[in-house]
């Protein structure tokens, strides 16, 4: 059992690479899918990833219960490979239709505490399970500060979680211009 963090910036080849290890395991995939299609942009993005993955792959879109998710699908003989993380994050954040102000603290929804706790427990749980799981994440904090109360929250909390999620896993790899470089763990 094997689980690996991938992360990078936007359009860095992480999810290809994600999708590349998935393929050479051998194992059955399973994806989980994090993205909502709230607009006509997202909409376009999800359906390049639907195109990109091979017939024979299960997804499972589930944009809220991850943790929950992860614990019913992890099963011998099998990867799963959640794409991603931050989207993810998103999805809790907004789960109640909450706006938010530009300026000022920023309160998250119990939700947002809740099934990110859960998603760090689910991790550690899988461990004997014999179950592969790849992780894709976005590494939004190497630019400059972002404008707004929200989006600063965002970053921190996408930062922290890639922390938490590193920690638990046996690898991390950062892709950058779509090479891999290996923070923890060997190549994959």
């Amino acid at each position: 059992m094997t689980r690996t963090l991938v992360f990078g910036g936007a359009r860095s080849g992480k999810s290809a690479y994600a999708e590349t290890l998935a393929r050479e395991s051998g194992k059955e995939v399973l994806y989980l899918a994090t993205a909502q299609a709230g607009d006509g942009e997202m909409a376009t993005r999800i359906t390049h990833h639907r195109a990109q993955r091979p017939a024979g792959w299960v997804t499972i879109e589930e944009p809220l219960r991850l943790g929950d998710a992860i614990l019913r699908e992890a099963r011998p003989g099998r990867l799963l490979l959640v794409d991603c993380l931050t989207l993810w994050l998103t999805n809790l954040m907004f789960s109640t239709g909450e706006t938010y102000p530009d300026v000022g603290d920023i309160t998250l929804p119990e939700l947002f505490h809740s099934e990110r706790a859960h998603l760090l427990y689910a991790l550690a749980e899988i461990e004997d399970t014999a179950c592969d799981i790849v992780l894709v994440s976005n590494e939004v904090g190497m630019g400059i500060v972002p404008y707004g109360a929200i989006s600063r929250c965002f970053t921190d909390e996408a930062g922290r979680l890639n922390q938490a999620v590193a920690a638990v896993c046996d690898r991390a790899v950062f892709v950058a211009a779509g090479l891999p470089l290996y923070l923890k763990g060997g190549p994959c």
